[in-house]
């Protein structure tokens, strides 16, 4: 069997277990939702109100059916695009996604972009004296990032730059005193598309501290992941044939070495941005920003089951889908893998 059809075959087995992972994730979200202690009819009414217009509620949201009918109309749902309404505010799910995705998405890709900048620079200056000052300071950088809690690296952020400084705003993602661009729900690209150039600087103003906290705090786990991929690299037998030749090392390290270096970055990367659609809950909390980890951290608190729901299960569609778009990169790129 060519690569060709052994890689095609690769693509069709990846993207037909893509619906099967999709629902497992759905039938925990809903299974760990139900078993969950309280009530959503409580936080909707609160313990005060009387059995009756509980009960209307209940039946009304379709609580009181068995938990059979609720799982299969949920997954009927889900089939047809429907996530269901917001128990609070009966605003359809997808509505509410469709606005705190676009937030959650340019605050990673900022991020991402900022962290690899930082680390890849870091990760590669090392290698060029291993041992030395620069790499002891580099791998201390990639440790200490790693450790550090962000809710305190974002407060800390927040106090230097925009309290004692007053040079960034201290939290949301666009000015009180601006009206929001209309597009694509990603602020910035909005801007720079119907050139309102004092949007754009509110966005950016805004998105500079959160996604610079962010970034700083992912930059170590790409510096320590280049620094040690390089270096195994550098230690494999065509690197030594490229040295005995007569290569000038910095020749080597760029066109050979770090070619291959790079593909365990490109799967942390794919993987960052993926985790990183509901996992910035600390950071989105932090500075307010309006994405998804925030609207999953007030949808919990208030025992919202279909926004939960829908979170969940668009960001386990994405974590699946980039990862699959990730592997089948790292497929055409590395002619190594093997099927």
């Amino acid at each position: 069997m060519n690569r060709q059809n052994a890689l095609f075959k690769y693509i069709l087995s990846r993207i037909a277990i893509t619906p099967l992972m999709i629902w497992i994730i759905a039938t925990m979200v809903f299974a760990l939702l139900r078993i969950a202690p309280g009530d959503p009819v409580d936080a909707i009414l609160g313990n005060r109100a009387n059995e009756t217009a509980r009960e209307l509620l209940r039946s009304r949201l379709g609580l009181d059916q068995p938990l059979l009918n609720q799982y299969l109309s949920f997954l009927n749902n889900i089939l047809h695009g429907n996530l269901g309404e917001s128990l609070n505010t009966q605003q359809p799910v997808t509505e509410i996604i469709s606005k705190a995705l676009p937030a959650s998405l340019e605050l990673c890709f900022t991020s991402l972009f900022i962290a690899l900048l930082i680390g890849l620079t870091i990760g590669f200056s090392g290698i060029a004296k291993p041992e030395g000052k620069t790499d002891f300071i580099g791998r201390f950088y990639g440790i200490s990032t790693y450790a550090l809690p962000p809710f305190w690296a974002a407060m800390i952020m927040q106090i230097v730059f925009a309290v004692i400084l007053g040079w960034l705003p201290i939290g949301g993602r666009f000015p009180a005193s601006l009206i929001e661009p209309e597009g694509t729900g990603f602020l910035i690209l909005d801007s720079i598309l119907s050139g309102n150039w004092l949007a754009f600087n509110g966005a950016i103003r805004h998105i500079i501290l959160p996604s610079s906290t962010l970034g700083i705090l992912l930059s170590g786990i790409f510096s320590r992941s280049l620094r040690l991929n390089l270096g195994k690299t550098i230690q494999t037998n065509y690197v030594e044939a490229a040295m005995s030749r007569g290569l000038s090392f910095r020749k080597i390290v760029i066109n050979h070495a770090l070619p291959n270096a790079l593909l365990p970055v490109l799967t942390i990367a794919g993987l960052t941005i993926a985790s990183l659609v509901g996992g910035a809950l600390l950071i989105e909390v932090t500075f307010s920003w309006p994405g998804m980890a925030l609207g999953l951290q007030e949808a919990i608190s208030q025992r919202d089951y279909p926004v939960v729901q829908g979170i969940v299960v668009t960001v386990a569609a994405l974590v699946v889908l980039i990862g699959i778009i990730v592997d089948i990169l790292i497929a055409f790129i590395d002619p190594r893998i093997r099927y």
